[in-house]
């Protein structure tokens, strides 16, 4: 009788235990065009030392290959990471140089992301050694091309300038040297659907945009071939981030130009239109992505950049089915992962 009572009590204490060890655990519910990587970094965790946890925690709620299903709730390994010390980041978003070991920094973000993403922590090296100028369209005095969703107008300028600013916060993940050559002083990375017009936007460094188009363009690849000018590093490249406008009734998917006497522009559009190619046949496994490189010489920003560009145009502002491409922040974060995959996979083959 006692031993048996002694059984029960070691049987009952042992799952308590464990209960209180689940329990410990945070979970995070998967956005649209997370991996477990992104996922794991979103939320602070080292892939490298808690890959392998994750997938144990979650054994059974995981794709084909290991993926993951949006909007399914995950379970998070408690973290693994060795932190190092912290250092602010001036206004231009440059990336601290960190030395090879060290895993993981903690750094404050320039106001320019915002209070919601005040933080940025490099996760890795995989884009040290990388320069990269983000400049998105139109701003300032000129909101570029609207849509109307609902009782609402969605501006080219404020969906590009957000999907430019996670872009640059993920490059700065990665070890990046990254500038925001368009720069809000008061929006910051925003997770609402209907983002709110305005007009001050400033040119990089903190130069007044002008109306006039020609102008304004000419301001915006200056400040770029300046900053090109004063880095030594070999590999600079600029993006450029646009929304397009349409027919209401004409869907499009994400396309890139870039110079055609440029052969890294066009290997970087290459690269990340086969990330976007990839990425689509899991995200919607049964719709073909149409998305085009393509030369195409005329525009200013691609003709005259010294660094080796790609221009985007991220969708159609009028159509419906592209606007949830937009006001879905989710899917402003997923454009963001992809551009920057797509931009690691080009460093990664850069000689």
């Amino acid at each position: 009788m006692l031993l048996r009572t002694v059984s029960l009590f070691l049987v009952l204490l042992l799952a308590s235990i464990l209960a209180f060890s689940q329990s410990g655990y945070r979970k995070v519910v998967a956005r649209r065009g997370d991996n477990v990587v992104t996922l794991l970094r979103r939320n602070r965790l080292d892939p490298r030392s808690n890959l392998r946890a994750f997938l144990n925690l979650n054994r059974g709620k995981l794709g084909r290959k290991n993926t993951l299903v949006a909007g399914r709730k995950y379970t998070l390994p408690r973290p693994m990471l060795r932190p190092i010390s912290k250092r602010d980041v001036p206004a231009s978003t440059v990336v601290p140089k960190l030395a090879a070991k060290p895993s993981k920094v903690s750094v404050p973000l320039p106001v320019l992301f915002g209070p919601a993403y005040s933080h940025v922590t490099v996760r890795d090296q995989l884009l040290r050694g990388a320069v990269l100028y983000v400049s998105t369209g139109h701003g300032g005095p000129d909101p570029g091309a609207i849509g109307k969703y609902g009782g609402n107008l969605l501006a080219e300028d404020e969906y590009a300038y957000d999907v430019g600013l996670r872009l640059v916060h993920q490059l700065l993940e990665h070890g990046a040297t990254a500038y925001m050559i368009i720069q809000d002083p008061n929006d910051g990375i925003r997770d609402q659907a209907v983002l709110k017009m305005d007009y001050d936007e400033v040119t990089y460094p903190h130069q007044v945009t002008p109306a006039n188009q020609l102008a304004r363009l000419r301001l915006r690849i200056n400040a770029v071939n300046k900053l090109k000018a004063a880095h030594k590093n070999s590999y600079q490249r600029f993006i450029g981030l646009h929304v397009d406008s349409r027919s209401v009734g004409q869907n499009i998917d994400v396309f890139f130009y870039h110079n055609s006497a440029s052969a890294a522009g066009k290997r970087l559009a290459e690269q990340i239109h086969k990330t976007f190619t990839s990425r689509y046949k899991r995200a919607q496994p049964n719709r073909p992505y149409k998305g085009t490189v393509s030369t195409r010489n005329t525009l200013f920003v691609v003709r005259n950049s010294h660094a080796p560009a790609v221009f985007l145009e991220l969708g159609n502002i009028r159509n419906i089915k592209d606007q949830r491409r937009f006001v879905v922040p989710d899917n402003r974060q997923a454009l963001a992962n992809w551009i920057c995959e797509g931009i690691i996979a080009d460093y990664r083959n850069r000689h």
